[in-house]
């Protein structure tokens, strides 16, 4: 699109715009310059490219004129990271309040001036301090330069004062080369020194430097070079490689060099302060952004450098008069054909610079300056040129200026958001955006960046095909806030999926299924109040509405992983807690009210949760509501697509949310006895006889106490008080409490055995408790319990649970019974016969297995659909699997 006459067209009328208002300039400045793309950059695109390397550093010794003392020379020592730059020298600058000290270096027999507070850096045994001057005493002295090549005429080689010169590293006194530092060039014009520049355009020595002639002057060997020539002729005081971050080209990866050359600017520095309002006014996500990376960048803001020696670009347009140098910038193609008399084949190189007119002058020609601008520039004129603002769409770019909400990675806070937020305050006054999510980085399973020569990039594509793309949508909406680092790997993304998608599709598939084989319409189905559905779906209900107001609200400040997150927890219960508490109601024969209920409650939840997941899983969502919503196209009365919806609208008189506490206190009870089962290695198909819960939670369990005896597969629930079931142990953590009282560990350890219920009641209660003289904390031990019956506890803040895990002999047939059946169960599933069709089944093996089978034949029968028992082995068997049912050998056959 930037290519496009129409959109230069518009980004010219923003540089007129600019250019009226006095901000458009051309100056001699020093620059970034890549000499490998031959241009120079602007501030934000050198904030992007920065890297660690390692440069070769020096330390050279410029010697006085006329400063020997004693017989001894004495020099002047500056160090530098560019040791190219050294045979450009001009100039050595101090500060004018630093305090300069004079060393004797006894062992060279020499003298070396350097700031005083650096001369420990420099002082060795022997050595003295034998004269100290103030910066301003040393203005004026006269130096030998290190290399020869500076002979021009003009002043050069004294040492001068700028305020930029520091006591904080090197020596306190800086090289200057005014082609190739900002400070320098701006330090030495006040000064009135000489200006020289050695380096070409490609980043070589030119032939004024004849020992180094066409040496790029970022190869590692010619810096090499450089340092031992002045060691051989004794003036290299210290070399070493020096560690620091350097700008790179941020396209083609090339160190920059500070270059002086003509260039046009944006004087962004004229209006800072809008700058820095506008921003303000913005809604940065994370807040810390608008302060702290934004906001120090916009504090420190220098001139846009905007013009780029590059033949394709939008070129610059400005046309300069060959005579009087005025300047004319063209805002249009109207204006251009009015001057020119026609317009070119396009607004590019080599057609634009065909066109010329007489200058009012009436002795020169208006030439087009040869300059294309920065692409940053066209990238932040986005929302005035994607319109063609304001050759056309004045008023869809009136609705639509100034942005909701624009969206990037951290770095573009220095780079697209910078370019949006300058043209838009330097044309309008105001901000392009009104939100800004700032994105983070994508980073490999051990927190590495990304890179080919590491071989740790995973092609997109191939993780596309392995998961889906909704799969990686979600998870890096999901895993983490967005402004974070992102960790990206396949076993992630796959967590991820089967936390979400698999259960969302598991949950479709079986409403699809059932819905299908009842034939149940949503339009036709019997209207049943929520208030008159049972208690499950009551509930279902209120946490739906819950989520679509957390998500809604979530979404309404752009924070897609609450949303995100909040879904997946909904989406979560709703398959591991709803439909498998629920199935047999849609299992049950005809269509009574409560399993009317269950599918319309089901299908509420599935078509909102696709509405709310739309945003997020985008395809998946379409998938849901066209199958259960639309019904594969037979309604017309909805939205065609989910993506056309209305967001859902939270029902406050729905959201119960008592009935959403009592329900995550009866979710904590079964998660916490699912842990104890496990810590005990029972398996959850065997029957136990009890579980303990606490006496304060009775009137809400209460109401639960079947539900609860089926998903923990226990007998009785028993209300009891936790000092009824457990014993309370005072339990250190050695390795805290030795780190914190050493050798007297053993003594605390043994005095924590033998605690009091007193002692242990203040730790509970206090956070800490003394004992042998010593006060210990939570951060040295906990309070633990000891069941005192046949089992295990878990006690935390929320509560306690007890299981009760003796075995009788009752329990353990019945724990063989429901093992036997999912046995039976799975090879159903396999042999893939209907949910509804009855079977045959045989069986031999172990003879009290066998036993159990015959004492329990009816619940088998019931359970697993077997219209008949067969005596002998069946020869037409669809399946015959031996199986190990708790250490016993069965054998089972299934047929139809």
């Amino acid at each position: 699109m930037t290519l496009t006459d129409d959109y230069i067209e518009s980004v010219w009328h923003l540089l007129r715009t600019i250019f009226d208002k006095g901000l458009l300039v051309q100056g001699h400045r020093v620059s970034p310059y890549c000499p490998h793309c031959e241009t120079t950059l602007s501030s934000h695109e050198v904030a992007q490219g920065y890297a660690d390397v390692k440069d070769l550093s020096v330390t050279a010794k410029f010697r006085v004129k006329d400063g020997d003392v004693e017989g001894r020379p004495t020099y002047l020592l500056a160090w530098t990271t560019t040791p190219w730059t050294l045979p450009s020298n001009v100039a050595l600058a101090v500060h004018d309040d630093l305090t300069y000290v004079l060393i004797h270096k006894a062992d060279l027999g020499e003298n070396v001036w350097v700031a005083e507070g650096l001369e420990k850096n420099f002082l060795a045994e022997g050595d003295s301090v034998i004269d100290k001057k103030a910066g301003r005493d040393l203005v004026g002295t006269a130096y030998e330069p290190v290399f020869p090549y500076v002979v021009q005429d003009g002043k050069k080689h004294i040492v001068i004062a700028s305020d930029h010169v520091t006591d904080d590293s090197g020596t306190g006194i800086v090289h200057m080369a005014p082609a190739h530092g900002e400070d320098d060039y701006k330090a030495c014009q006040r000064a009135g020194l000489i200006f020289i520049n050695f380096v070409d355009e490609t980043g070589c020595y030119t032939s004024d430097v004849a020992d180094y002639v066409g040496r790029f002057v970022k190869d590692e060997e010619l810096n090499v070079d450089l340092v031992k020539s002045l060691a051989h002729r004794g003036l290299l005081y210290e070399k070493h490689k020096h560690e620091h971050a350097y700008p790179h080209c941020w396209r083609c990866d090339t160190p920059l060099i500070y270059y002086a050359i003509d260039s046009w600017f944006i004087r962004t520095t004229e209006f800072k302060d809008d700058l820095i309002r506008n921003s303000q006014s913005v809604n940065w996500i994370p807040p810390h952004v608008r302060d702290g990376r934004m906001g120090n960048f916009l504090e420190n803001v220098i001139d846009w450098n905007l013009s780029r020696s590059r033949y394709w670009g939008t070129p610059l347009p400005i046309w300069r008069c060959e005579a009087c140098a005025r300047l004319e910038c063209i805002g249009s193609k109207a204006e251009l054909a009015a001057k020119a008399g026609r317009l070119p084949q396009e607004l590019h190189k080599p057609y634009i610079d065909e066109l010329t007119w007489p200058c009012s002058c009436g002795n020169g020609t208006m030439v087009r300056v040869p300059e294309v601008i920065d692409v940053w520039f066209d990238s932040g004129s986005m929302p005035f040129a994607q319109l063609h603002y304001p050759f056309e769409n004045q008023a869809l770019f009136q609705k639509l200026y100034p942005a909701d909400f624009v969206c990037e990675a951290i770095d573009q806070t220095r780079g697209w958001f910078y370019s949006l937020l300058a043209i838009s305050t330097a044309v309008t006054g105001k901000a392009p955006y009104k939100n800004v999510l700032v994105l983070g980085h994508v980073l490999d399973e051990h927190g590495k960046k990304m890179s080919k020569s590491k071989g740790n990039v995973i092609d997109p594509f191939e993780a596309f095909d392995m998961h889906g793309a909704d799969a990686l949508r979600f998870y890096f909406v999901a895993n983490t806030q967005p402004w974070n680092s992102q960790l990206f790997y396949h076993r992630a993304v796959a967590e991820s999926k089967a936390k979400f998608i698999d259960l969302l599709q598991n949950i479709h598939q079986f409403y699809a299924l059932y819905a299908g084989i009842d034939e149940f319409d949503p339009r036709t189905a019997k209207e049943i109040p929520v208030a008159k559905r049972p208690l499950m779906d009551r509930w279902l209900l209120a946490r739906l509405h819950q989520t679509i107001a957390t998500a809604d609200a979530a979404y309404e400040r752009y924070d897609a992983t609450t949303a995100a997150r909040a879904l997946q927890a909904f989406v979560d219960e709703l398959s591991t807690w709803y439909v498998r508490r629920n199935r047999d109601r849609f299992w049950a024969p005809g269509m009574d009210d409560d399993k009317v209920s269950a599918y319309l409650t089901l299908y509420e939840a599935l078509a909102t949760t696709a509405m709310l997941a739309a945003p997020v899983t985008p395809f998946l969502a379409e998938d849901i509501y066209q199958n259960i919503v639309r019904l594969n196209g037979v309604r017309t009365d909805v939205p065609e697509s989910v993506h056309l919806c209305d967001f859902p609208i939270p029902d406050c008189t729905l959201v119960d949310e008592a009935l959403i506490r009592e329900m995550a206190t009866v979710l904590r009870v079964v998660e916490t006895g699912r842990h104890l089962r496990n810590e005990s290695k029972l398996k959850t198909r065997q029957p136990l006889s009890a579980i303990y819960v606490p006496n304060a939670e009775r009137a809400v369990l209460d109401k639960f106490t079947e539900i609860l005896k089926d998903e923990l597969n226990v007998k009785e629930i028993r209300f009891v008080d936790l000092d009824e079931i457990a014993k309370p142990e005072l339990y250190l953590h050695l390795a805290a409490v030795g780190k914190s009282f050493g050798k007297k560990t053993q003594q605390l350890n043994q005095a924590a055995k033998a605690a009091t219920a007193e002692q242990i009641e203040a730790f509970r209660k206090h956070g800490a408790v003394e004992l042998e003289g010593e006060t210990l904390t939570t951060d040295h031990g906990e309070v633990r319990y000891q069941a005192n019956f046949e089992g295990l506890v878990s006690v935390d803040n929320r509560g306690f649970v007890g299981l009760v895990t003796e075995l009788t002999p009752e329990l353990i047939e019945e724990g063989f019974v429901r093992e036997i059946i999912s046995k039976m169960q799975m090879m159903r599933k396999e042999v893939d016969y209907g949910v509804t069709h009855k079977v045959r089944f045989y069986a031999d093996g172990d003879a009290d297995l066998l036993g159990v089978i015959d004492r329990n034949r009816t619940r088998i029968e019931s359970t697993v659909l077997i219209r008949e028992w067969a005596e002998t082995p069946l020869p037409d068997a669809d399946l015959e699997k031996e199986w190990d049912v708790n250490g016993k050998k069965l054998t089972l056959a299934v047929g139809r």
